[in-house]
């Protein structure tokens, strides 16, 4: 089992990590950007005005927990911009970006009245439809410096491993805070949070060495993602709970941790699959099983 820093306020920071309210911080900077994004486009602000982009820019922003993103999509749909005019999605948005302390919001909610609860599907619907950006180098800059190295080692290895840097910065940020003395109460150890048993399968030495670390955790993603096929929930699912544990369960193991740790990561890399090198590994044996069980889900 690979546990870190888990930002859902579930376990035990490793010893000597950031807190986890840097990384939460690091993550809402994401989500800004996303409605700073979505102004550009929504208004043709230096870049061609596209209003359906723009909501769904907002969405995403306004997943991540952005009042401004809840905002400014609820007025889209009480306007109809870009989106099917519709009161009662805008006046729940209103009412989420309100309680948040948003007072143009507070304000709209004496027109829109009550909110029922009645939200886009966008704010529920897995990340193939999520944007398929992520500002990495606008969040390194935002972390403090001495994480600014480790996230820039990663970010420069993760391609000879055929990882998206998008993914590594979101599985390191989760497991670690990019700390490489973190120390889990289970022994997960370093930048990427290898157990003992993990950094002896990819020969990882020094598991306090940044680069050795970054490097054995790449090694055992792309592991992952072969035996997966390239699904990133499974994948994010076995680096967290073990490849076995999501075999077992056939999915993403019922593990309050290990879902909120796979949602995380798919917010924050905005898609549900990635590229992946067949020869590595043979896929799971439990993969049209583990297909079908997540489309039931994704049906029900």
């Amino acid at each position: 089992m690979l546990v870190g820093v888990c930002l859902a306020g579930v376990g035990t920071a490793p010893v000597g990590a950031v807190s986890s309210d840097v990384v939460a911080a690091a993550f809402a900077q994401q989500a800004r950007y996303l409605a700073e994004e979505a102004l550009g486009y929504e208004h043709g602000e230096g870049v061609p005005r596209d209003q359906v982009y723009a909501a769904r820019l907002y969405c995403e922003s306004a997943r991540l927990g952005d009042a401004e993103g809840m905002y400014a999509l609820g007025w889209m749909y009480a306007n109809g911009r870009g989106v099917e005019r519709n009161d009662a999605y805008a006046s729940t948005l209103f009412a989420m970006a309100a309680k948040l302390g948003h007072a143009h919001a507070e304000r709209m909610l004496r027109f829109t009245g009550e909110a029922a609860g009645d939200v886009p599907s966008c704010l529920h619907t897995p990340a193939e439809i999520m944007p398929p950006r992520w500002p990495v180098e606008a969040l390194v800059a935002r972390l403090p410096a001495e994480r600014q190295e480790v996230a820039r080692l990663l970010i420069t290895l993760a391609p000879s491993y055929g990882i998206q840097p998008q993914l590594a910065l979101a599985i390191a940020l989760t497991e670690s805070a990019l700390n490489p003395q973190a120390l889990s109460p289970k022994n997960a150890m370093g930048v990427m949070q290898l157990i003992p048993e993990t950094a002896a399968r990819f020969k990882v030495t020094k598991p306090y060495d940044p680069e050795q670390n970054i490097r054995g955790g790449l090694a055992y993603l792309r592991w992952l993602l072969a035996y997966f096929e390239g699904d990133v929930a499974l994948a994010a699912a076995g680096y967290n709970a073990g490849e076995g544990a999501v075999d077992r369960f056939r999915g993403v193991p019922p593990y309050r941790e290990t879902q909120a740790y796979v949602e995380r990561i798919l917010r924050h890399v905005g898609q549900g699959r990635h590229p992946y090198d067949s020869r590595v590994v043979a896929p799971s044996p439990r993969l049209k099983t583990l297909r079908l069980a997540s489309q039931e889900d994704h049906d029900s």
